[in-house]
């Protein structure tokens, strides 16, 4: 059958698009609905533009004469026919998007109430229904009768449905690429479809930001997506595992199936910089979803202290840190990131609640209100800031003064009592409040400012005394889900503060093996004591990095759990160089080498902020042009960047050149982690280079050319 009917699948005709030639017509033939409602959609668009206009030139013309309820009417009727329009705009936008390529798999499903004979499924980033037959034709990759598609191959299958679990059979299963309309292959296949289309994916070079993975999701990503109980989940998976990607999955998958309570601003991630938040600000949209806020650690921490205290970045204690111009930094930040230290801050902050409230007997006309009544109230009400509880105070007082006494005070009366009450408070500053902490603590010497500057290990502990002292935590209760990625790079104060500011559910990510701070890592473990009612589920298959990089990367820093997909590439190479100028202009030629090939994105990721900066203005002086990323870089560059290992988490590029792997630069523990970090940012094709020895943590094994060989 041709035209419509073949859209609508009819019992008994047998299989439905049995050959590659009938899937391309029918293909022709969506791409037929989809230009009509196209076309559909964007009369409404247009008329909905339309009736904007006109609603807002009569409110113009008629303003002098219309009274006050006719105007609110007029802007209401206005305002809900521009979000309609904006609903049908969306609705285009699905459209456009689908013409591009509106289907990527399909499989025939077969129930065993044998209701229906094979029911074809297509699965498409978003749903489309044939208006003229009046039944669906592609299902959101988020459907529920979709996840067999991820789950599920030939033989046995179910879904949970609404109305309960359905069983049946996938009868056939089938994969597509089509791009701007063309179908470019169909794989069909009762075994593990998706290897073959998984595998051409990761060999493709990177593009400018990370995509969606929809059509490649595997099964043990399908369940951490799909999972909407768990109120804490924490992915722990090894890099290059997809543990960002999976992660915004999640929330699309989560606004789709809770689109009645849950929306794009009811969502928050934590991300470690503005760069990354660019890298990923694709995903969302691509999977027809808003893009949803985005928050640095440091900007939340500016915004809980009013901008009112000034501190370094995280970037520049860790520079402190790895340069070594504070001997004793280490011990500061170590002291400052362990659940001890939570648990002395939290002993502190009751020292200080007994201590800020001093009440003596008060006088009222011929009476006194005892101390211990007002002792007995200030307790009551350990959930109010201090002002508004001194407040609380002063009321009971004057409640206590007309039960006992049938006393009404006056106004003037009232606000002495008020006074009085307020001078047995000891208001002390915050920051005097956090050095002090210090000297209860026996070690005064652990607090240190930098040129008038808090450490950065000390912003989160003020932070959390400030929250528990003054109870001012309500700015983000309407977030309804949070997202913190790179969770190793936080401390248990971090996440006691973010469990203060979010009692939401939340998805926690990262991978201990990255933490650029060996001293303040937390794992999953940690994390889970600290946050409650934690579901843990760990990724072990790397996908990121080629067989032989992840194989370089494991000689660096073994795990014996990463197991590592077998797509292969050129081996990674340690090139010597007799001295820096020589290194730097291999660094150049690489660069030069870069720009004729097919690749999209090469960093050069040096151990350190002012390496980067050293390396490229040498870059620049010798005539080649690169980005240099720093802490005020908001946006992911394709092309050839400069970057410190920090600022490249969490990114991927298809080559990466390490300078500087000399066993000067990388000794320590943590800097095995950073040069393991480094390495495995890399796609198809990684470069390292030294001068004098190189690192011990490359090994003996690894391969070595000589410093002419790209």
């Amino acid at each position: 059958m041709r035209g419509a009917g073949r859209i609508l699948f009819k019992k008994g005709e047998g299989l439905f698009n049995r050959t590659q030639e009938d899937e391309k017509q029918f293909l022709e033939e969506i791409k037929a609905k989809l230009s009509v409602e196209l076309k559909h959609m964007s009369g409404r668009v247009s008329r909905y533009a339309q009736d904007v206009r006109e609603q807002k030139q009569y409110m113009w013309d008629s303003k002098g004469d219309m009274d006050h309820v006719e105007k609110i009417s007029a802007r209401e009727s206005a305002d809900q026919t521009m979000r309609s329009g904006e609903v049908a705009l969306d609705a285009k936008r699905r459209i456009e998007k689908l013409l591009q390529s509106p289907y990527f798999g399909r499989f025939d499903f077969r129930r065993d109430d044998d209701s229906f004979e094979e029911m074809p499924v297509y699965v498409g980033i978003h749903s489309f229904s044939d208006r003229e037959n009046r039944r669906s034709v592609i299902f959101d990759w988020r459907a529920p009768i979709c996840a067999m598609f991820y789950d599920f191959e030939l033989g046995h299958a179910r879904y949970r449905s609404p109305s309960g679990e359905v069983h049946g059979d996938i009868t056939l299963k089938r994969q597509f690429r089509i791009r701007r309309g063309q179908m470019e292959f169909m794989l069909e296949s009762g075994l593990n479809i998706m290897d073959d289309v998984l595998q051409e994916e990761l060999s493709r070079t990177s593009d400018e930001r990370m995509k969606n993975i929809v059509a490649t999701i595997q099964r043990d990503q399908n369940a951490i997506i799909r999972n909407e109980d768990a109120e804490v989940l924490i992915i722990q998976g090894v890099a290059g595992s997809g543990k960002t990607s999976i992660a915004l999955h999640r929330i699309a998958f989560l606004l789709y199936r809770f689109k009645e309570t849950l929306s794009s601003k009811d969502v928050l991630i934590i991300s470690p910089n503005k760069v990354f938040a660019d890298f990923i600000s694709n995903v969302l949209p691509e999977l027809g979803e808003e893009q949803i806020t985005e928050l640095e650690m440091e900007s939340l921490a500016n915004e809980l202290l009013g901008r009112r205290y000034k501190f370094q970045t995280h970037l520049e204690q860790s520079s402190m840190l790895l340069e070594g111009r504070d001997p004793n930094l280490g011990r500061r930040i170590r002291a400052k990131a362990s659940t001890e230290f939570l648990g002395k801050l939290e002993e502190y902050v009751k020292h200080v609640e007994a201590s800020r409230f001093c009440p003596v007997d008060l006088p009222v006309r011929d009476h006194a209100v005892p101390a211990t009544i007002l002792d007995v109230a200030y307790r009551k009400r350990p959930d109010l800031p201090l002002t508004q509880r001194l407040r609380w105070v002063a009321e009971c007082a004057e409640h206590e003064a007309w039960v006992q006494w049938r006393v009404e005070l006056t106004a003037k009366e009232r606000a002495a009592l008020k006074a009085a009450v307020r001078k047995m408070g000891r208001n002390a500053a915050l920051k005097t409040l956090y050095r002090e902490f210090y000297v209860w603590l026996g070690q005064p010497e652990l607090f240190k400012a930098v040129r008038g500057r808090l450490e950065y290990c000390d912003v989160f502990p003020l932070i959390y005394l400030k929250l528990r002292l003054d109870r001012e935590d309500g700015a983000y209760r309407h977030i309804k889900h949070l997202v913190v990625d790179e969770m190793q790079d936080y401390t248990p104060v971090q996440y006691a503060v973010l469990a203060r500011l979010f009692p939401c559910n939340k998805t926690i990510l990262g991978d201990v093996n990255q933490s650029l701070n060996a001293w303040a890592a937390s794992t999953a473990e940690t994390i889970s004591e600290l946050l409650r009612h934690c579901e843990c589920v760990k990724l072990y298959k790397s996908y990121r990095s080629s067989y032989e990089i992840t194989q370089f990367a494991q000689s660096i820093s073994p795990s014996a759990d990463l197991v590592a997909i077998e797509r292969h590439g050129p081996k990674p190479r340690v090139l010597a160089c007799r001295d820096e100028s020589q290194e730097h202009d291999l660094v150049v030629q690489m660069i030069s080498h870069f720009r004729k090939q097919d690749f999209q994105t090469m960093a050069i990721i040096c151990k350190t902020q002012e390496g980067a900066h050293r390396l490229f203005k040498s870059i620049r002086k010798k005539g080649e042009d690169a980005h240099l990323l720093t802490a005020r870089s908001t946006a992911f560059e394709s092309g050839v960047v400069v970057c410190s290992v920090h600022l490249a988490k969490g990114l991927e590029f298809d080559r990466v050149l390490v300078p500087d792997a000399s066993e000067k630069s990388y000794q320590s523990a943590l800097d095995r982690n950073l040069l393991y970090v480094a390495c495995t940012r890399a796609m198809h094709d990684l470069v390292l280079t030294h001068t004098g020895a190189r690192t011990p943590f490359i090994g003996d094994e690894a391969p070595y050319e000589g410093d002419t060989q790209l």
